[in-house]
């Protein structure tokens, strides 16, 4: 069994079916393109109108021309009817005149006839007057839009391009070897700190070596000269100091150690 559609279904489809090809054409429109062929079409409709305002006036000044011609006809058989009933040609006379009131009648017809075309011809003038008016302006300004387009969408390529940077796999192919070359910076600075801090060390026990073996010489000079000759450093002995002889350290030394033992 068939289910009916529901009311209004063909109509939404329809709707859907016109909204999305309206969509796709706006999307496949160019400005630029668009604006060349939309004052191409004006100038193609003025050049239609200019033909049109021509053949106006031409069909006026041929109306107008039969309706001249016309009268001078009707003036014409009126002149024969005079002649005609002057030489007692009655029935000649009165033929003429019905000829003659035949012309005024198309004379007025076709007076009236200009009369309309003349309306119509204005009208087709002051249309074609607007027209290359409008078509004038539309080309001033048809540049000036092109360029606004024109930089609206690149303005829009810049913004797509900006957005798309962050997901973008050469920019994060720079960014990881920015990284990578940051870090090779740090390690190497690293290393140099490093080397330098060692060379200072170096150089450091180098001076406290001298120092130390200066120290180590003279030591050794006072030992050889027996327990008498132990003075202070050298630094010290520059204060002109008296020796100081082994017997008094040692009574020093049971004095502390007898204070020691009443603690």
């Amino acid at each position: 069994m068939v289910l009916p559609f529901p009311m209004g279904f063909f109509d939404r489809l329809g709707r859907l079916v016109r909204a999305n090809a309206n969509a796709a054409v706006s999307s496949m429109e160019d400005p630029s393109k668009i604006l060349d062929q939309s004052v191409a079409d004006m100038q193609s409709d003025l050049v239609k109108l200019r033909q049109a305002v021509a053949l106006a006036i031409a069909s006026q000044k041929r109306l107008r021309s039969q309706a001249e011609q016309a009268s001078s006809q009707a003036t014409t058989w009126y002149e024969r009817a005079e002649l005609a009933l002057k030489k007692g040609e009655e029935d000649l006379a009165r033929e003429a005149l019905t000829r003659r009131k035949t012309f005024q009648e198309t004379a007025t017809s076709l007076n009236a006839q200009v009369q309309s075309q003349d309306g119509q011809v204005e009208t087709l003038k002051k249309s074609l007057v607007a027209l290359e008016g409008k078509i004038a302006e539309a080309k001033t300004k048809k540049d000036m839009l092109k360029a606004r387009a024109q930089a609206a969408q690149a303005q829009q390529q810049l913004q797509s391009a900006v957005g798309n940077i962050g997901t973008n796999s050469a920019m994060a192919a720079f960014e990881r070897m920015e990284e990578k070359v940051e870090a090779m910076e740090a390690t190497g600075q690293a290393a140099a700190e490093l080397a330098g801090a060692d060379l200072e060390s170096q150089f450091a026990a180098l001076e406290g070596g001298s120092d130390v073996d200066d120290e180590l010489a003279a030591l050794r000079n006072q030992l050889k000269g027996g327990p008498e000759s132990v003075a202070l450093p050298a630094s010290e002995q520059s204060q002109a100091v008296t020796p100081v002889k082994v017997e008094e350290v040692d009574a020093d030394l049971e004095d502390l150690k007898r204070s020691i033992d009443k603690l």
